[in-house]
């Protein structure tokens, strides 16, 4: 029986409760006292709650006395274990001695012998790191193997009165830890659906992405810079098996050959000068189970291509100066945006690595030979940009886009997002003309004998000089007037003559 007795506050009340009970020799197993309230659990056999309330008759001061079902310690307990319960991570409470003291059901559900009590054992039976050397005021986090599992520990040490008298480690996964680090990479959906683009070249590509993300193979992407390569990459992965598991990207051009090294493959206690304490995990371990994306892999060293290759025979390494043999459940995307066949035949890239990661392959075009394009992902990056800056109704005007459709894009797609977002900036009225696109190049490093232009060491005579030049105009305009005579009333011309180019140059039926 438990009783919740509400009385006044008086000194010594409390104590005369317990008198009254242990005078008729009442069993009593826990007491809780606050304010007004002493909390009674009595555990005595066929007890009435009258009885009790006759018994405390006569004590001054008593106002009632309630049955409930938990003393209010219980109940915390029991409501701290639900939500320990609900917390994936396994959580370790310990003493100062390393002594554990409680622990959540994710530690017992690591236990394939079920009959394993972890309490009143020590914490070194299940590490192998010295723990309790480690506790200090101050919380940190170190790299843990318990029970063989690789593991980042944050200790939060118990304090009383400023001294130690114990900690609680929280243990995460890798995996978990992978997941954390690529939602800091990026927060945006980024799949297939996300790749905009209307022509040719892209509908096949983003076909061809949709059966490699099905496959476990490496994945080669080239393109020149600025085409989209990271933006392939992530779709690859968004559709395959693999998607709920992390995406770690790294630039191999960013870091110097020693950093990247220990990015990729962590690096063991005490590895070189200035390493953490617990070691550090890398790519590989942090993404188990999803996918890593090397970019620019032709800036590798020969030495990190060699031990790369290594790695891909059978995803097996060692940390930086580490002697346990570790393996990797990880998908490898590689991307350049230089020509690897030539680097193989200089000798700057290794051969064989090459035909390990090129097993499948997917090559990007150039923002100029898909102009059908420019118009879509105009508009796109016109909104975001209107978002960003806080403006709306922002629109391109034809002689505008005709512009951008014309101008050579060395930059390619993030040269395009970055133009318009400049002039969106500067924009003063709804419409975008031709004018301020050009001003927008022309503050570039690029020259602006781009738009419009073509080699004219390229010219071999006047009539197929004439000839591109029909073809641009018409391959320029149709989209934008996709009928004869809408494009006939706009190059003010008969509908016969448009109709007779279309046909002539092939454009009526790409266009269609």
């Amino acid at each position: 029986m438990r009783l919740a007795i509400h009385s006044t506050d008086r000194i010594g009340i409390s104590q005369e409760i317990l008198s009254v009970f242990a005078q008729r020799l009442w069993n009593i197993k826990a007491v809780e006292v606050e304010p007004c309230l002493t909390y009674v659990h009595i555990t005595e056999k066929n007890l009435l709650l009258a009885t009790t309330v006759e018994a405390l008759s006569s004590i001054k001061g008593v106002k009632n006395c309630d049955l409930i079902d938990l003393l209010p310690a219980e109940r915390n307990a029991k409501h701290l274990t639900a939500l320990l319960a609900r917390i994936p991570d396994p959580i370790v409470d310990i003493d100062h001695f390393g002594n554990i003291l409680a622990v959540n059901h994710a530690v017992n559900n690591l236990c394939v012998d079920s009959h394993i009590n972890f309490i009143d054992t020590n914490i070194v039976d299940y590490v192998e790191q010295d723990i309790v050397s480690l506790l200090s005021l101050d919380a940190k986090s170190i790299e843990i193997n318990f029970m063989g599992i690789a593991y980042i520990a944050d200790i939060t040490p118990v304090l009383n009165e400023n001294r130690i008298s114990g900690a609680v480690l929280v243990l995460h996964s890798m995996n978990t830890l992978g997941r954390q680090v690529a939602l800091l990479q990026n927060t945006n959906n980024q799949s297939i659906d996300n790749i905009l683009g209307q022509s040719a070249q892209i509908k096949t590509l983003k076909e061809q992405a949709l059966r490699f993300a099905e496959l476990e193979l490496s994945v080669l992407i080239t393109g020149e810079t600025g085409t989209g390569k990271e933006l392939f990459a992530r779709a690859l992965h968004e559709k395959s098996p693999r998607s709920k598991a992390p995406f770690l990207a790294i630039n191999c051009a960013a870091l110097p050959e020693n950093l990247l090294e220990s990015e990729l493959f962590g690096y063991a206690v005490g590895a070189f000068s200035g390493a953490k304490r617990g070691g550090k995990p890398g790519l590989f371990e942090l993404a188990s189970g999803g996918t890593v994306f090397l970019d620019e892999i032709a800036e590798m060293s020969v030495y990190l291509q060699a031990k790369l290759l290594r790695f891909l025979q059978d995803y097996s390494y060692r940390r930086v100066g580490g002697t346990k043999e570790l393996k990797a459940n990880v998908r490898i995307v590689c991307a350049s945006h230089q020509n690897l066949l030539e680097l193989v035949e200089k000798k700057f890239f290794r051969e064989d690595l090459f035909y390990r990661i090129n097993v499948l392959n997917l090559k990007l075009p150039p923002l100029k030979d898909r102009y059908e394009d420019i118009s879509l992902l105009a508009q796109d990056f016109i909104q975001d940009a209107c978002l960003q800056t806080n403006q709306q109704g922002i629109k391109l005007s034809e002689e505008a886009l005709l512009v951008l459709q014309s101008y050579n894009w060395p930059g390619n797609i993030r040269q395009l997002q970055n133009i318009l977002f400049s002039v969106v900036a500067l924009a003063s009225q709804l419409i975008i003309t031709g004018k301020e696109i050009k001003i927008a190049l022309s503050q570039q490093s690029l020259a602006t004998n781009n738009v419009l232009d073509s080699p004219l060491n390229k010219v071999t005579d006047w009539s197929s000089a004439q000839a591109e030049f029909e073809i641009n105009l018409l391959a320029q305009l149709y989209p934008l007037y996709p009928t004869t005579r809408k494009l006939a009333a706009r190059l003010n011309v008969s509908h016969n003559k448009i109709a007779m180019k279309l046909k002539l140059y092939g454009l009526n039926t790409a266009a269609n």
